[in-house]
């Protein structure tokens, strides 16, 4: 899960050093489909929420 200061550092990469998203990738260590997510979206932190919390197969144990 990204934090919000590695969402900063990759934002401040590309709008104000003009680098490039195989750059940040490779320098952060992290996939280009991440890098993408944070540079075309304006978000600044993301979350996940689990809807349904699935149950534990038992079976005959119940």
């Amino acid at each position: 899960m990204l934090i919000v200061e590695t969402i900063a550092k990759i934002r401040r990469l590309h709008f104000t050093e003009g680098k490039g998203i195989k750059t940040i990738c490779r320098d952060l260590k992290l996939s280009k489909k991440v890098v993408r997510k944070v540079i075309r979206t304006g978000i600044t932190e993301f979350t996940y929420t689990r809807t349904v919390q699935p149950r534990p197969k038992l079976g005959a144990w119940l």
